[in-house]
């Protein structure tokens, strides 16, 4: 199967709290919405950035966040994403939500909603590394970054995922491809305010 004919889904994580960054905000600060410069130089919601940043190649868009979260769901929805409101912030809840609601994919990208730096072209190298049996990673300094993707073979496995558990566990018995790339926005999240200036 070539590339080109492949259709791999992009699973995006915005159910979390972001309670560390609302720490240091404030209660009522939604993390996802904070205004910051992209790598484009263009000011937008830290959600926006990262919806902008998907490469066009990757047709099949899924959000999955909380209920009472409009404004994150209407720009998911201005950026072509089905979304999937889902009382649970766990990630392993999220992820398995997701995969189950478009099953029948070449392979899934996990994006988290809060990496708003990661380059277009390194997400599609990370898409170009995928295969049915792999786990594809940027790999930026020795460092595993996001987002990840996961070749068919992982459907059972990521449906199966529960909880606030990530699919890091399926790394360990994974084919890892190591996507090296030149780009630490594979690496940057918006965890605390300042880490909304990319530098």
């Amino acid at each position: 199967m070539s590339h080109v004919d492949r259709n791999v889904g992009a699973v995006i994580l915005a159910a979390g709290q972001g309670s560390r960054y609302r720490q240091v905000a404030g209660v009522d600060q939604d993390k996802l919405l904070a205004m910051c410069e992209g790598r484009d130089g263009i000011v937008r919601p830290v959600i926006e950035q990262v919806l902008r940043n998907l490469p066009s190649g990757v047709k099949a868009r899924l959000l999955v966040t909380t209920p009472g979260r409009p404004e994150v769901a209407r720009l998911a929805r201005a950026y072509g994403c089905q979304v999937l409101l889902l009382a649970s912030a766990g990630m392993g809840d999220s992820i398995a939500a997701a995969v189950a609601a478009c099953p029948a994919l070449d392979g899934w990208l996990v994006v988290l909603g809060d990496m708003p730096f990661a380059l277009p072209s390194s997400i599609e190298q990370i898409v170009e590394g995928m295969e049915f049996d792999t786990v594809s990673v940027p790999v930026q300094g020795g460092e595993f970054g996001h987002p990840v993707g996961f070749g068919r073979s992982f459907g059972p496995a990521l449906m199966a995922l529960s909880g606030d558990r990530g699919a890091k566990p399926l790394f360990a018995s994974a084919k890892v491809v190591e996507v090296a790339v030149e780009d630490p926005g594979v690496l940057w999240d918006v965890d605390v305010p300042a880490a909304l200036v990319f530098k």
